[in-house]
């Protein structure tokens, strides 16, 4: 048999070629290499060290890569300004007590181990405030200590190779008002803030004192966004609502509502029939399903297009993500959508020793692929191409600045989806297998989706601890129910 020959990736052009004179190119980098000169931080590796990999972001993207990326042969510098990986397929059931928030953040220093224990590994917890292509320097800012006197200061990291994992930004449309009076759920800090809003509606409204209509207004939560996270963060509430709130709040009890937003139809990347069960059982479990567009957040209500007020006492936006302003300022090619454009090999063209990968990254026009979505799942499988990526050119003895440019990267980056898991209340959840919205596969709703959920979702768990601390989780709720306690 004849052996298949690996197609061999073109090499990246270099930033004259993409219109930059040489004259203009060294002038911008003599001034940018004497304004960087006074920062301390790290410098350029020298010969006979290990080749140097920062990574920016501590997202699905950046934790898959550093876990799968040979230390034997890079050096790795973490740089973000969390030190932990977020479970997100799980931050909604912190919300309401069903987890503990401990459970879905897995610290980087146990997903790659050489953070903490190898003398030239770090992690920095920093934001990346500017990307020095010349110089291959990314120049970051500490975070700053809050309360303390502290001042936040800045220092250069110079690398080898860069990657950028610097995830996204929920998307608000630029209505007004959302940023100043609605809770995003993409971190583990937006779950406690949610938290201790809907404890804290729930204890002022069996105050004396508080008039019906302020209490049906402190106790009505909002969700804007029928995808995934806003359904089953739905469904969590609706769940809290029916078996803890009922017994622990029963003054209130027939105040409290739940109301889902969304301007099209919930879970649309989901089968049809998966959808209408999701409708159906939504409405049965007392959440209250609008079809409408956002026009303005205001302190006490949401006004809708069609002039509908919405007074709401908690107010979560759901609405997928963008580019953030990091990305967007960056002087590097960009995908449709804004998102750093990158090709087959997650390569950002016309910059040499530069990778982007996640929701930060996009498939450039020029590729012929579609702008893949911005799911865990390929994330995590752009994370994991990329860790065996740099082991191939760590082979070849690209791993050094402007070494990898002859090396043969082998076969692209190809995605496959494996299918989409949404859990909607009450001991019943959604698994649709099919590999994309036209294609036809095995669709499940009911109990026995929402056993493979859980069981899906409890393998994939990063590490035996964490997996530990979600079973008890799991099991102290269904005994003892929710923990209501609010704290801080």
């Amino acid at each position: 048999k004849k052996k298949k020959k690996a197609k061999k990736a073109p090499p990246p052009s270099s930033a004259a070629e993409g219109g930059m004179g040489d004259d203009e190119e060294e002038e911008e980098a003599a001034v940018s290499s004497s304004s960087s000169s006074s920062l301390p931080g790290l410098e350029a590796t020298k010969a006979g060290q290990k080749p140097r990999v920062v990574v920016l972001g501590t997202g699905w993207a950046a934790c898959r890569f550093m876990k799968g990326l040979d230390t034997h042969t890079y050096d790795v510098v973490c740089i973000s300004p969390r030190n932990h990986m977020v479970f997100t397929p799980l931050l909604a059931s912190t919300c309401v007590g069903t987890l503990e928030f401990r459970s879905v953040a897995e610290p980087v220093s146990r997903i790659q181990s050489a953070l903490a224990t190898s003398p030239n590994s770090y992690f920095y917890l920093a934001s990346c405030k500017l990307i020095d292509t010349h110089n291959h320097e990314v120049h970051c800012e500490a975070v700053p200590s809050v309360g303390l006197p502290t001042e936040p200061y800045g220092f250069k990291v110079a690398y080898d190779k860069l990657v950028i994992a610097a995830g996204a930004d929920p998307l608000t449309f630029n209505i007004k008002g959302v940023k100043e009076h609605a809770f995003f759920l993409r971190e583990v800090n937006h779950a406690q803030e949610i938290r201790k809003k809907l404890l804290l509606n729930l204890m002022l409204s069996e105050n004396p004192g508080i008039s019906e209509e302020e209490k049906r207004r402190l106790l009505h939560c909002v969700v804007i966004g029928g995808g995934p996270t806003g359904v089953e963060f739905s469904g969590e509430l609706s769940d809290f609502i029916m078996r803890d709130v009922r017994q622990r709040y029963s003054h209130v009890k027939d105040y409290i509502n739940v109301t889902l937003i969304e301007a099209n139809e919930i879970l649309s990347s989901f089968d049809v029939s998966l959808r209408q069960y999701a409708t159906n059982h939504l409405t049965k479990s007392g959440v209250r399903l609008v079809r409408g567009v956002v026009k303005e957040v205001l302190p006490k209500k949401i006004l809708l297009n069609d002039g509908t007020e919405v007074p709401y006492g908690l107010l979560v936006w759901s609405t997928g993500v963008g580019p953030s302003e990091f990305i967007k300022s960056l002087d590097l090619p960009k995908s449709p959508g804004g998102r750093i454009g990158i090709d087959q090999w997650l390569r950002v063209p016309s910059v040499q020793d530069v990778f982007a990968l996640g929701d930060c990254a996009g498939f450039l026009e020029e590729t012929g692929r579609q702008v893949l979505p911005a799911l865990a799942q390929v994330a995590e499988r752009e994370g994991k191409y990329l860790a065996e990526l740099f082991t191939k050119i760590g082979k070849q003895d690209g791993g050094k600045a402007f070494a990898a440019r002859d090396v043969s990267l082998g076969e692209p980056f190809v995605y496959k989806h494996l299918g989409s898991m949404a859990s909607v209340g009450r001991y019943k959840a959604l698994v649709d297998l099919r590999q994309s919205k036209e294609a036809k596969g095995l669709s499940l709703a009911g109990f026995v989706s929402w056993f493979i959920w859980r069981s899906a979702y409890l393998t994939r768990v990063v590490s035996w601890r964490n997996r530990f601390y979600v079973a008890v989780n799991w099991a102290t709720t269904l005994v003892f129910g929710r923990d209501n306690s609010r704290i801080g």
